[in-house]
């Protein structure tokens, strides 16, 4: 049996202020920080420590995996790349949940929110350009979960999923959408049903593979 574990950041200013997030660079709250410290220290209790750390291109993500690392005592450096990438919402980046509803109706956020296949309204490309300077990184201008899923997939097959075969203790610290995609992928998770699952800011994900890599079990790691 493989085992690997998935963090989701902990809270970001924009989670507290219920906005579309996606790509945009935003800070961790105090409440974060705690979060992500709190997530090191249960796997400390746990006795894990990492061969190999992956993480986003966002800062929260990032500063997640700098704390909990810290209190692992750890020192291993955190492998970036974008595909990691919380899911970008496009036109609805950093627009208030709440405020959006009130302006197109509950059930259309729902379906930009929950629906697997469907885009929110699209950025324009000069808002894009300026949202990621990196032009390493393919520009993008909005995903559905199901484009999430096609862009987190592939990186796991060709690099993470080596690193668990191949023995090591491998933590991915990430975002709801881009570790939901994950499990979807590990997990057999239908369509209908990754649209149920929630990840918890800053709680570990130990997740059971078999010796194919197609995930068994997952549990949400607590004190």
């Amino acid at each position: 049996m493989k085992k690997c574990v998935f963090i989701r950041h902990g809270q970001s200013q924009w989670n507290l202020e219920n906005r579309f997030t996606g790509w945009k660079n935003v800070e961790l709250t105090d409440l974060g920080r705690k979060e992500a410290k709190n997530a090191g220290n249960i796997l400390k209790k746990r006795h894990y420590s990492f061969d190999v750390v992956y993480t986003s291109t966002l800062t929260r993500a990032q500063d997640t995996a700098k704390i909990a690392l810290q209190e692992l005592n750890s020192n291993v450096k955190p492998i970036i790349d974008w595909r990691l990438n919380e899911r970008h919402y496009g036109a609805l980046t950093g627009k208030n949940k709440q405020e959006t509803a009130d302006q197109y109706g509950a059930e259309q956020v729902k379906i930009w929110r929950r629906s697997y296949p469907t885009r929110p309204p699209l950025m324009d490309e000069k808002a894009a350009r300026e949202l990621v300077t990196d032009k390493s990184i393919p520009l993008t201008l909005g995903e559905s979960l199901e484009d999430t899923v096609k862009r987190v997939t592939p990186y796991w097959e060709q690099t993470i999923s080596k690193d668990v075969q191949n023995g090591k203790s491998v933590l991915v610290v990430a975002h709801g959408n881009s570790l939901r995609a994950l499990m979807k992928h590990l997990f057999r998770i239908s369509d209908a049903d990754i649209l149920e699952l929630e990840i918890p800011t800053g709680t570990p994900v130990e997740c059971e593979l078999d010796e194919r890599l197609i995930g068994k079990k997952y549990s949400f790691l607590t004190e």
